[in-house]
């Protein structure tokens, strides 16, 4: 199977450069205090990383004309979305082992520097698969159908990582204490040197974000083999995960239906790839059907908590209005 590519070492490089030099803008000048994220500030970022996602994604438009141009839009949107399914166990995670949000972003942000690593890893390894072993790309297919069918069986299932095989072995391992330190991962008792909940919950977030890769790499491979394309998208995607966090973490529940539309991505994108020698879907119709499957759910998600909250409203004004009961 021929990969062909828009990038050059030169946008190789160059993009890489721009991802480091965010990165240290980030932890080293608006982050260098630890501080807790309020709901503006993350807003805020949020705006920035989908804004410089939408004007690199004008320059790939522009420069190479419409069909890669929307083959990252796409990518960009799918992985937007399923990093949204991340922010549901990170608020678990957090929860379940009391990391104060004062912390919350130091905890996301290394979670989030080794992903880059470990995302950059599993794309090359999945371009030079697919290279070589055109038959992949009906397993790779194959196993999005499922992942897609599972998790719309499984959509109302409680998770619980930190009660996890993964997790329990982490902690024979790795000599830990419930004690915080300030906002290190690591503190000395008795001469010790012991993991704090900050690593624990770090580690939980590192296997998070490789278990949706599995999901995540796979479908964009459905809309793009271009290894520059694929990349460029899941960055951006995942750098704006943390502000995006910040932002919903509070209304994570309210989006009831999301996991209904992304497993129907899932299928879709599936099917997709597994009938690439059959059937060619335009990428201007891959953009279309995953936008509206996408924003079908949000908006469902949205109507249904808002029709709930309506129901609360009015059943506490129905409850003021009863009539006390006559004194016998």
């Amino acid at each position: 199977m021929e990969i062909e590519s828009v990038g050059s070492p030169a946008l190789w490089a160059g993009f890489i450069l721009f991802v480091l030099l965010m990165l240290a803008l980030d932890l080293g000048v608006f982050h260098r205090k630890t501080h807790e994220v309020k709901f503006k500030e993350a807003l805020t970022w949020s705006g920035v990383w989908i804004s410089l996602a939408l004007v690199f994604n004008l320059g790939i438009w522009w420069k190479f004309g419409p069909t890669p141009g929307m083959q990252f839009l796409t990518g960009y949107l799918i992985e937007k979305s399923l990093s949204i399914d991340n922010i549901f166990v990170f608020v678990i995670i957090f929860s379940a082992l009391k990391i104060p949000s004062l912390y919350q972003h130091r905890v996301l942000f290394w979670g989030i520097l080794s992903a880059l690593v470990l995302r950059a890893a599993m794309i090359f390894a999945g371009v030079a698969m697919l290279q070589r072993f055109h038959w992949l790309i009906y397993v790779f297919g194959a196993f999005l159908i499922l992942t897609g069918v599972k998790l719309f069986v499984q959509r109302n299932k409680e998770e619980h990582p930190e009660d996890g095989a993964v997790m329990k072995l982490a902690r024979r391992v790795i000599p830990s204490t419930p004690r915080f330190d300030k906002d290190h991962f690591f503190t000395v008792e008795n001469g010790k040197k012991l993991a704090t909940p900050l690593f624990m919950a770090l580690v939980l977030v590192e296997l998070t974000d490789v278990l949706f890769a599995l999901d995540s790499i796979p479908a964009i491979f459905a809309v793009t083999t271009d290894p520059f394309l694929v990349f460029t998208s899941n960055i951006f995607a995942i750098l704006g995960l943390r502000s995006m966090f910040f932002v919903l973490a509070g209304a994570v529940e309210k989006f009831s239906y999301l996991k209904v539309g992304l497993s129907a991505v899932l299928v879709f994108v599936g099917a997709k790839m597994a009938l690439i020698d059959v059937m060619k879907v335009p990428p201007a119709v891959s953009l279309g059907v995953i936008a509206l499957l996408l924003g079908g759910s949000i908006v469902a998600s949205l109507m249904k908590a808002r029709a709930l909250e309506r129901a609360e409203a009015d059943k506490a004004l129905a409850s003021r209005e009863q009539p006390a009961p006559a004194a016998k």
